[in-house]
């Protein structure tokens, strides 16, 4: 699966600091990437229960993924897109829980 990013997100992980930055790419690469593959694939193969990935309250079709910054939680929204017939996972926002403020 293919992802992309939009420019809050972008803005949001240029703020966050090295340490969060490690933090998400250590949960995207092992557990994140071969979920979206595996949801590529079949839509109902479960995410990582790790990664406790559940829908945004009131913003359909967003979803929201945490994990452990060390003190609060790090979360990140994205969606499932497709683009000229592909899937791809598009990523909204990522730091801590100001994020659900536009999610």
């Amino acid at each position: 699966m293919k992802f992309e990013t939009t420019p809050a997100f972008d803005a949001d992980y240029r703020r966050l600091n090295a340490e969060h930055r490690t933090a998400f790419r250590d949960a995207v690469k092992p557990k994140f990437v071969p979920a979206c593959d595996a949801y590529a694939a079949d839509p109902a193969t479960p995410c990582p229960r790790s990664l406790r990935v559940k829908s945004v309250q009131g913003a359909p079709g967003v979803l929201e993924m945490t994990w452990p910054f060390s003190s609060p939680d790090g979360r990140a929204t994205f969606e499932f897109v497709t683009v000229n017939g592909e899937l791809r996972c598009r990523w909204r926002r990522v730091g801590e829980h100001d994020v659900f403020e536009s999610p």
